[in-house]
């Protein structure tokens, strides 16, 4: 299942609602933990990323792993491929009102490497686009957290458009 939420009360919501205790969940986007929280009134192993200067202090209060790393990197996607290979939930937040195409590469990638049964996205214009669609043409309809058309297809390999992005991405 993939919910796609702009307000960030709903965005919690659902999350609270799907996490089951022994769950292993993937949030992208955490900042100072506010969702981070709401996740952790479970029994789980949280894995919670983010670039933000303010992260840091406030995750480290937390009982979960915290990375500071800019998810959009592959070697940050491997380095969470290293503490697991699968998850339960990923949990997309980077923003919640822009970049759109940002925000679904990175669910493509993310949810195509770790098969989460449940993919939850808080982005103001991916909400837009889905709400504009008056017809969309041909069958196809993942019932999991990622696109059924990418299951099989493994961690993928760093993708050209990273290069795209910004330039402060570049090595």
């Amino acid at each position: 299942m993939i919910k796609l939420s702009y307000d960030v009360n709903d965005y919690r919501r659902q999350i609270s609602e799907a996490v089951n205790d022994g769950d292993c969940i993937i949030e992208l986007g955490c900042h100072t933990g506010n969702t981070s929280k709401v996740i952790l009134q479970n029994d789980v192993k949280l894995i919670a990323l983010d670039n933000s200067p303010e992260a840091s202090k406030e995750m480290d209060k937390l009982d979960l792993t915290f990375i500071n790393a800019d998810v959009r990197l592959h070697d940050t996607l491997s380095e969470v491929f290293k503490i697991t290979q699968k998850c339960d939930i990923l949990a997309i937040d980077l923003g919640g009102g822009y970049h759109p195409d940002t925000v679904f590469k990175v669910f493509y990638i993310w949810s195509s490497t770790f098969k989460p049964k449940h993919t939850f996205i808080r982005n103001r214009g991916l909400v837009e686009f889905y709400n504009s669609i008056s017809e969309a043409k041909g069958d196809y309809k993942s019932n999991d957290g990622f696109l059924d058309s990418y299951k099989d297809s493994g961690i993928p390999p760093q993708i050209k458009e990273f290069d795209l992005w910004t330039p402060m991405l570049k090595k």
